[in-house]
C-alpha cells in the first residue's frame, strides 16, 4: 500500500507553480521601471509569457534574455522552471545552478532546484538546495516545507514535521502546508495529529481534492471504513480521473466486505493508469475471487508485462489460468516464476500442479518431488505428490504420500479425504471410514466427505450408518444426486421401498434435462472438490450431472473435460472442450 506521504511529481512542482506565477505578476509590475535593453526586453517577454501560461514562447525569450546577458541570474531561474515544467529536468538542474551560482541568497531558485532533485531521485542533494533556500529566506514557508518534504523522503522523518511544522506557521492560510504536514505525520504513524492536520486543510480549501484523499487513507489506517469511504468518494468527485483515490476506495470497500463495488473500483484504477502494477495484481486477484478467471489472467498478463522479472506475478498468472483450465499455458508461467525464484518450493510446487491438470503425472511427480526436497515440511506439496501418484495408479507411494501430509497437518481435510477414497478403492473400508471420519472432522460441511463414507458403510453393510451418512450429505446439499441415489438402494435394503421410491425420484429430477442453472453450478463445485481429491468417478457424475440441470453451463463441460483427460479419454474429453469453448470463446 502506498503510503499516505506519498507526494505526485506533478503536485510537487504544481504547487511550486502557484508561488511563482505570484512572482509573475509583481514581475510585470515592475516593467515600467526596466530598461528597455534588448535582453530586458526579451526577458520581459519571457515573463509575460509565462504569466499567461505560454511555456514555449516563454522559454524562447528567456534563452533570449541570458544568451543577450549570460548573468542574468532571474532569466536563468525562470528558464530552469520552465524546462522543469516541460519534463527537461537535466537541463532545468543546469540553469537553476547557474542562477543560484550568480545568486547564491535566490531562495526560490534553491526551491524549486531542490524539488526537480527530488524528481530526479536525488534526495542528497535536493536536502542541500533545501537548507540553502532556508538559509537565504528563514521567514519563507515555501523553503520550509520543500526543506520538511526532502527529511520526510530521506526518513528523517522527526525533523521533516518540524520544518513542515514552521511553513504552517510562517503561512497557516495555505491549506496545501497542512496537508503536506498531515502527510508527514502519517508517515510516522500518528493519524489522530494527521487527521486533524487535513481537517484544517479542508476547512480552508473544503475542495482540496489530495486532502479528501490523504484523509480517507488516514481514516482507512485507522479501520474507520465509513469515514474512509465518505472521504475517498469526496476526493473522487472532486477529482474523478485521480487512479490513486479510487485505488485505495477499493481497499476500504474490499475491508468492509463490499468486494462487488471493490472490484469495480480496481476496474476504474487500471482503465485510468494501466501502468500500475500494484494496482493490475490487486485486479486480479479480486477477479479471481469473483470467480472471473478470464479477467483474472488479463489484469496478472498486464502485471508480467510491467515487470517481467516479478516472480509473484507469473505465479499468480499461472494460477489464474490453471483457475481458467487452461494448464498448458500456465506451465511457461511457472517456469518463470521458478527460473526467478529457484528456492521458493511453492512455485515449483504449483508446476507440478499444472503438469497433473495436463495428466502429466510422471513431471507432476518429478516437480513436486523436487519442490519437497527444498521444504520437506510443507503438507500441501506432499498432499499434491500422494494426488499424483493416486492418479498415476501407484497407489503404495500415494498411501505414503497422504499420510505424511496428515502427519504434517492432522486438520487437512482433503488429505483425509483422498486417502479414505484410496482405501475404499483398494477395499480396505475400516481404514477408510476412518479418514473419511477425519476429513469430516476437519471440515463439518464436507458434503462428499458425507457421501463417500455412506457409500463406504453401505458397502460394509452398515446400513443405519449409512442413512444418517447419506441423509447428512444431502441436508449439506439438498441436490447432490448420486447421494440420493446411494440412499434409495439403503432405504430398498431397509425395506423402506416408500422412501426409497421418493429417493429415486428426487434423484431422476435431480439427473434430468432442465435449465436450472444453479443446480448446474452446485453439481460443478462439487465435482471440483471431487477432482481436486483425485475421485474422478466422482467428479465425472457431478460434472454430468451439472450438465443435466443445464447444457450451457461452459464451466461443467470445461471440468468434464479435464476429468476425462486425467481418465485418458482423450477422444471425449476433445468433444467436452470444443463444447465449453462454443459455449464460452474465453474458456
Amino acid at each position: 500500500m502506498i503510503s499516505v506521504a506519498t507526494i505526485t511529481e506533478s503536485r510537487l512542482v504544481g504547487c511550486v507553480f502557484a508561488c511563482f506565477l505570484v512572482a509573475c505578476a509583481w514581475a510585470q509590475g515592475q516593467k515600467a521601471q526596466a530598461s528597455a535593453s534588448p535582453s530586458k526586453i526579451a526577458y520581459e517577454k519571457g515573463l509575460a509569457a509565462l504569466h499567461k501560461a505560454d511555456l514555449p514562447s516563454a522559454r524562447s525569450n528567456l534563452e533570449k534574455a541570458i544568451q543577450l546577458s549570460p548573468s542574468n541570474a532571474e532569466a536563468h531561474e525562470w528558464l530552469g522552471w520552465v524546462l522543469g515544467r516541460q519534463g527537461d529536468l537535466d537541463s532545468a538542474v543546469r540553469e537553476l545552478r547557474a542562477a543560484v551560482k550568480l545568486k547564491p541568497g535566490l531562495a526560490d531558485a534553491h526551491v524549486t532546484l531542490a524539488s526537480i532533485l527530488i524528481q530526479q531521485g536525488n534526495p542528497a542533494e535536493a536536502e542541500n538546495e533545501a537548507r540553502a533556500a532556508v538559509k537565504a529566506a528563514p521567514t519563507n514557508a515555501e523553503a520550509h516545507r520543500i526543506l520538511g518534504r526532502t527529511l520526510s523522503l530521506m526518513n528523517l522523518k522527526d525533523e521533516g514535521v518540524s520544518e513542515l511544522r514552521q511553513a504552517v506557521k510562517l503561512a497557516p492560510q495555505r491549506a496545501d502546508l497542512h496537508d503536506d504536514l498531515g502527510s508527514a505525520l502519517a508517515q510516522q504513524g500518528h493519524y489522530d495529529q494527521a487527521v486533524l492536520a487535513f481537517k484544517e486543510a479542508l476547512r480552508l480549501l473544503p475542495a482540496f481534492s489530495f486532502a479528501h484523499f490523504h484523509l480517507g487513507v488516514a481514516y482507512l489506517q485507522q479501520k474507520q471504513l465509513e469515514d474512509a469511504i465518505l472521504e475517498l468518494r469526496k476526493a473522487i468527485e472532486i477529482a474523478p480521473q485521480d487512479a490513486a483515490s479510487h485505488y485505495y476506495l477499493s481497499q476500504a470497500l474490499a475491508a468492509e466486505s463490499n468486494s462487488a463495488d471493490a472490484l469495480k473500483e480496481l476496474q476504474t484504477t487500471t482503465e485510468l493508469k494501466p501502468d500500475w502494477f500494484d494496482a493490475q495484481i490487486a485486479l486480479g486477484l479480486a477477479s479471481q475471487r469473483a470467480g472471473d478467471a478470464n479477467a483474472a489472467v488479463a489484469a496478472f498478463a498486464q502485471a508480467v508485462k510491467l515487470r517481467s522479472n516479478d516472480p509473484e506475478a507469473h505465479n499468480d498468472l499461472g494460477l489464474a489460468l490453471i483457475q481458467k483450465g487452461d494448464a498448458e499455458s500456465s506451465i511457461p508461467e511457472f517456469r518463470k516464476a521458478t527460473e526467478l525464484r529457484p528456492e521458493d518450493a511453492l512455485f515449483r510446487g504449483n508446476l507440478g500442479i499444472a503438469f497433473m491438470q495436463r495428466a502429466d503425472f510422471d513431471s507432476a511427480i518429478t516437480e513436486l518431488n523436487a519442490a519437497i526436497q527444498t521444504t520437506p515440511s510443507n503438507a500441501s506439496l506432499h498432499y499434491n505428490l500422494g494426488l499424483a501418484y493416486k492418479l498415476k495408479d501407484d497407489l503404495d507411494h500415494a498411501v505414503t504420500e497422504l499420510q505424511n501430509a496428515i502427519r504434517l497437518e492432522p486438520t487437512l481435510a482433503d488429505a483425509h479425504y483422498t486417502l479414505g477414497v484410496l482405501f475404499w478403492q483398494r477395499g480396505e473400508f475400516d481404514k477408510a471410514v476412518e479418514q473419511l471420519r477425519g476429513a469430516i472432522d476437519a471440515r463439518h460441511d464436507y458434503t462428499e466427505a458425507y457421501y463417500t463414507l455412506g457409500t463406504v458403510q453401505k458397502q460394509q453393510g452398515k446400513l443405519q450408518d449409512a442413512l444418517a451418512s447419506l441423509r447428512e450429505a444431502i441436508r449439506l446439499q439438498p441436490t447432490f444426486a448420486p447421494a440420493h441415489t446411494t440412499l434409495a438402494s439403503v432405504l430398498r435394503q431397509t425395506g423402506d421401498t416408500e422412501g426409497a421410491a421418493a429417493e429415486a425420484k428426487l434423484a431422476t429430477q435431480l439427473t434430468g434435462p432442465g435449465n436450472n442453472l444453479q443446480a448446474a453450478i452446485i453439481a460443478t463445485n462439487s465435482g471440483v472438490r471431487l477432482l481436486t481429491a483425485g475421485d474422478l468417478d466422482g467428479a465425472i457424475s457431478q460434472f454430468r450431472t451439472a450438465i443435466q440441470n443445464n447444457d450451457k453451463y461452459a464451466p461443467a463441460h470445461l471440468h468434464l473435460a479435464e476429468a476425462l483427460q486425467r481418465q485418458g479419454n482423450k477422444a471425449s474429453a476433445d468433444a467436452e472442450f470444443k463444447r465449453a469453448s462454443e459455449l464460452d470463446p474465453h474458456k
